[in-house]
């Protein structure tokens, strides 16, 4: 704050005067000058050459130069040619800053400083670009509040050696790293930045450790790790340090960064799941660690997931007294489990000791569930067969429909996470057709006559011609733009949830994440884009063995004509010995029978295991059936569109024109004018955008544009905001000459 009472005391000078003098004999406030350079021209005058000089400049720029400030180590009665200005227009002495400071408090906050000069310059210095309440906090609390190390701590770690040099002098580095090493409990000791940082982060580590973290390190950490700027240094400390060996790993602080604390603890949790007593005493840390913040910000989240597990009550399975109450019992509560253990294979699949009693605890809730669910699998029957053609036969509005490969249910329910709550969502289900595999679903699908078709573009080509009067859009997820395309329904597909899990096996999971992530943004970008639903399907979901034993394998002997897949059995006839499994009548080529395994084991089939689908379980038949609607801001919008469209069949000329013109609206704010702009396609590829323009209230807009060598040019009047398709047309060019009325 004694930068604002400098630039008072030059402001009562310099308003009426051009020149002010500053007198500083002892040197002590020289660092004022770099807050006051962009508002004066500074002169520095030593001696009397120094002061001619000063003079002399000053003199020579004048009128140019509005406000000069001399600054001079001389006393003011020891200048000579200087001494007029200071006589006739002023001069800020501050030959003892100590007092100045002193004085300044006393005046403007009626508070009195008792410390030592030096520490009053330090004060001083560190004052500047604070408020009063700096000055309030050093007189009430004394002269431990220089310094606030909760605010100077961090930016110093981050860069010791640019942090000191840059922001202060050696006066007040020396005073800030006895301050650092008084919080420490050290003597302090000259030595260089980096390593008196390396000391301090020791200290805060090991605190954390052993649960005695001061106030001052723990807040500095919590700070360290919502910084963007700071947080990679961080961690480059954290790579170098190592714990102390006698350290009482229950006792360390919930918030610490420690992976291998955690993997303790997680071992240990996993040894206590049959002792009731030994879980009660350490939950109570479990649950404390799982929603803390610092947690969450060095990546560990795999705590929610096991309690997920851990929480899990399956004594209501018993009730369920119908397929459809299975259905409804998976989707509500079972299938967290599904995503609990998905991402605990993703943090754990390669350290067995401590994955094996999850996946152990997991198995133990699917089995029972599996149970009740294939008791009443006679209740199941497929929903899937002509889902698109269902869902644009529905739909009035523009609409988007994301067909996913291998997207289980549980995935789309952390999708919907994903794209928040600025566009509300619904969430039905669909039942895959048996088996659960790509060719045979995915025809499910975009076929309502229950063939199977191989070919993907054979399949589009289907639904393009059961809706020859409706304009069907297909593109691939990865290639959607804020930019929508010309036709009312947009079919967005992505494959590579179940190319990965096919390829990879359970090295995809770890890719699984950003899959997800990447659904949510395409969705927002969908809805955004002009889109007013959004729909999200899949052809199956998919299993995980995990960790996966030749016991667990299914051993099955089928004859050499049956064909065995990992999740299913086809066969033109009925097989002995698979009593226990579940036989399904579904005639496809030359098989008419289907067995699936009651479990998630997959048959033993030659390749690799992990990833698979095919068979009857919930995982793999129960899909999204999810719906996005955009909502748009409250009040009517204008409502705008082209007017000319009988003008643009078969223009002359390189040129056409384009009338957009708006209705009175409704006299709402929103309603009064709306900010459009015009697309333009050529074989649905966009050629051109115009910019963006306002049409008001009962106005019009005329617009000129060229074909461009296209002979028919479809137009797209688009809302700016939300990318709404108001109104479109078809401008044709014809090769007739106008011959004037001669003919």
């Amino acid at each position: 704050m004694i930068d604002q009472w400098f630039k008072k005391d030059l402001q009562g000078i310099s308003e009426r005067h051009p020149v002010t003098v500053v007198s500083d004999p002892t040197g002590e406030a020289e660092f004022l000058l770099n807050t006051v350079e962009s508002a004066y021209t500074i002169c520095r005058a030593e001696g009397e050459i120094g002061e001619l000089r000063a003079k002399y400049q000053i003199e020579k720029a004048q009128p140019t130069v509005e406000k000069f400030l001399v600054y001079t180590r001389m006393p003011r009665d020891g200048l000579r040619f200087l001494r007029e200005y200071c006589e006739i227009y002023g001069c800020v002495e501050m030959a003892h800053i100590a007092n100045y400071v002193r004085e300044k408090v006393h005046r403007t906050l009626n508070l009195h400083l008792n410390l030592p000069k030096e520490e009053l310059l330090t004060a001083a210095k560190i004052s500047v670009g604070k408020d009063r309440t700096y000055w309030m906090d050093l007189c009430h609390k004394g002269a431990g509040e220089i310094f606030d190390l909760e605010k100077e701590l961090l930016p110093f770690l981050h860069d010791p050696e640019g942090f000191a040099s840059n922001r202060y002098d050696a006066q007040i580095r020396e005073a800030f790293y006895r301050k650092v090493c008084e919080l420490l409990g050290q003597p302090y000791v000259s030595k260089p930045g980096g390593t008196l940082a390396n000391e301090v982060v020791r200290a805060l580590l090991d605190g954390l450790a052993k649960g005695s973290c001061p106030k001052v390190l723990e807040a500095v950490y919590g700070d360290w790790l919502d910084s963007v700027s700071y947080r990679d240094s961080f961690d480059r400390y954290l790579s170098n340090y190592s714990m102390p060996t006698k350290v009482d790993l229950w006792k360390v602080r919930e918030n610490h960064p420690f992976r291998t604390v955690d993997e303790h603890w997680l071992e240990a949790l996993g040894a206590a799941l049959g002792d009731a007593a030994a879980l009660a005493k350490l939950l109570p840390k479990v649950r404390k660690r799982s929603n803390n913040k610092q947690a969450r910000a060095v990546g560990v989240t795999f705590w929610d997931d096991v309690l997920t597990l851990l929480d899990f009550d399956p004594k209501d399975i018993a009730y369920l007294g119908s397929f459809e109450e299975c259905v409804v019992y998976y989707t509500k509560y079972f299938c967290p489990l599904d995503t609990a253990i998905r991402r605990l294979y993703t943090e754990f699949l390669n350290q067995k000791p401590l994955l094996e009693p999850w996946q152990a605890l997991y198995r133990e809730h699917v089995t029972v569930f599996l149970d009740r669910w294939f008791k009443h699998f006679d209740g199941y029957q497929e929903n899937q067969t002509g889902i698109l053609q269902r869902l644009i036969g529905e739909s009035s509005v523009k609409t988007a429909i994301i067909v996913g490969d291998g997207v289980a249910y549980e995935m789309g329910r952390q999708i919907a996470q994903r794209t928040g709550s600025r566009h509300p969502h619904t969430e039905e289900v669909i039942l895959a057709d048996l088996p659960s595999e790509t060719e045979n679903n995915m025809s499910r699908i975009y076929l309502d006559n229950g063939l199977v078709e191989k070919v993907q573009g054979n399949r589009e080509k289907y639904l393009r011609e059961q809706n020859a009067g409706k304009t069907l859009d297909f593109i691939r997820l990865d290639e959607v733009t804020d930019e929508p395309q010309e036709g009312q329904f947009l079919i967005c597909t992505y494959k590579e949830i179940d190319e990965m899990g096919e390829k990879l096996q359970q090295k995809a999971l770890k890719y699984f994440g950003e899959t997800i992530d990447f659904f949510g943004r395409k969705i927002t970008q969908l809805l955004d884009s002009g889109y007013r639903k959004v729909y999200l399907i899949s052809d199956h979901g998919f299993v995980l063995t995990g960790i996966l034993s030749e016991a667990d394998k299914i051993t099955a002997t089928v004859p050499d004509t049956s064909h065995k897949a990992e999740r299913y059995i086809r066969s033109h006839e009925r097989l002995s010995g698979l009593e226990k499994m579940i036989e399904v009548e579904r005639p496809q080529g030359r098989y008419k029978y289907l067995y699936l395994a009651r479990n998630l084991n997959p048959f033993k089939t030659p390749g690799v295991y992990g990833f698979a689908h095919g068979g009857a379980t919930p995982q793999e038949i129960v899909t999204p059936l999810f719906c996005w609607e955009r909502v748009d801001c409250a009040g009517a919008a204008l409502p705008v569109k082209l007017t000319n469209k009988d003008a643009l069949q078969g223009v002359t000329g390189e040129l056409f024109g384009l009338r957009v013109e708006a209705e009175s609206g409704s006299g709402e704010l929103f309603a009064r004018e709306r900010r459009v702009y015009l697309a333009f396609f050529a074989k649905q590829v966009s050629t051109n955008k115009s910019d963006v323009f306002t049409v008001t209230a009962n106005g019009a807009v005329q617009k000129d544009y060229p074909f461009d060598g296209h002979a028919e040019i479809e137009v797209q009047l688009l809302d700016a905001e939300t990318k709404e398709l108001l109104d479109k047309a078809v401008i044709t060019q014809t090769k007739a000459r106008d011959m004037g009325g001669l003919l």
